[in-house]
């Protein structure tokens, strides 16, 4: 996605494909084997049926994307002015995130209570309307993410002052404040899953991912192969070690998640890091579908479930041929075509004519950055 404060990376937009990609994977074997199809099982289809680890990919990307912009305002000779940025931020996610919300409240009209609008902004915790049905439910993320954009603009100028040093210290607090909620909390996994002591950390190895770009860019271009194969290797390695000691879903209380969503982020940040660094281009027509596909991205991932859930209480299992792995192929091939045709429209319909009402969020420093290290 093209941005005003930086120059456009078609690489990222693949990586939100990917994301949106996976999270969709995830909820279509959920709906398919609910419908009665037969589930998949096993370490080498984790990043299926843990599909959701999509969702450390955003957060981690979000990390690293912003704190690209930070840097390249600070090598301009400029800093984030926090009203602008905080402004793109809403014309950014507000749209859209309203229409959900609003389709959550009318689905959940009978319910509803006046203080259920302060769930806007926690739409992670509680009972919130987008929480009542799977239509809406993937709106649990948007809270979190704008909970980012708050503090990005101070976590980015201190780290610009103080090195990556200041990122590693803030793991190291909330890898202190993950024990100590563990400690007191039966449902320990949902909370990591779905809360900030779970996932802040994920935006944080996503700013130290940018950092260490900047800083090593032409050796991670140098060795950019061998680390794309390692970074794939240890996602598909850490998702298939979460799926056999504690499957989200199956233990509500596991050790392992204390520090899950760490090991998570940093397989993705290595990812991010390979792919971004990767000199060789993709064929054309590859490149520029998926690009588009994580332009789409964010009406994709917030729309996904109601196609989905749709064509399961419909259709349920569509068997043309009578062979279930191809049958599952084309279910899911309508399935996502759909979605992404969804997306589209709703991409130029919601979002788009407010996008293009953002601006550039840099001004001059009014005061120097003592060290970059």
């Amino acid at each position: 996605m093209h941005s005003p404060n930086i120059q456009y990376n078609p690489r990222l937009d693949q990586l939100r494909w990917l994301a949106a990609t996976l999270v969709f994977l995830f909820h279509f074997h959920l709906e398919y084997r609910g419908a009665g199809g037969a589930g998949l099982t096993g370490g080498w289809t984790a990043l299926i049926t843990e599909g959701h680890t999509g969702v450390g990919l955003f957060f981690t990307l979000s990390g690293f994307l912003f704190m690209q912009i930070a840097l390249h305002q600070h090598g301009a000779g400029r800093e984030i002015v926090y009203r602008d940025f905080l402004r793109n931020r809403v014309l950014r996610i507000l749209p859209l995130y309203l229409v959900i919300y609003l389709l959550a409240t009318s689905i959940g009209r009978d319910k509803f209570q006046p203080q259920d609008l302060l769930y806007l902004f926690v739409s992670n915790l509680g009972l919130a309307p987008t929480s009542g049905t799977v239509i809406t439910g993937a709106a649990w993320t948007i809270s979190l993410e704008f909970l980012f954009y708050m503090v990005f603009p101070f976590l980015a100028r201190f780290t610009l002052e103080r090195g990556i040093a200041y990122l590693g210290g803030w793991l190291v607090l909330m890898a202190f404040f993950k024990v100590a909620a563990f400690t007191v909390n039966d449902n320990s996994t949902l909370m990591y899953f779905s809360t900030w002591v779970g996932r802040f950390d994920q935006f944080l190895i996503g700013m130290a991912a940018a950092m260490l770009y900047g800083r090593w860019q032409a050796s991670l271009a140098r060795f950019a192969p061998v680390l794309l194969v390692a970074s794939i290797a240890l996602v598909m390695w850490d998702t298939a070690l979460m799926h056999r000691i504690a499957p989200f879903g199956a233990t509500p209380k596991s050790g392992f998640w204390v520090y899950w969503s760490m090991i998570e982020s940093l397989g993705w940040a290595a990812l991010i890091l390979a792919w971004v660094s990767f000199a060789p281009r993709l064929p054309g027509p590859i490149e520029r579908a998926l690009s588009q596909g994580g332009k789409v991205s964010f009406s994709f991932y917030l729309l996904h479930m109601a196609l989905l859930h749709i064509m399961a209480v419909r259709f349920r299992l569509i068997a043309p041929t009578g062979t279930p792995l191809v049958d599952a192929a084309i279910m899911f091939a309508v399935c996502y075509a759909g979605t992404w045709a969804l997306a589209t429209l709703c991409y130029h319909i919601v979002e788009e004519p407010f996008l293009r009402m953002r601006r550039s969020y840099g001004a001059g420093r009014t005061m120097p950055v003592a060290s970059v290290s």
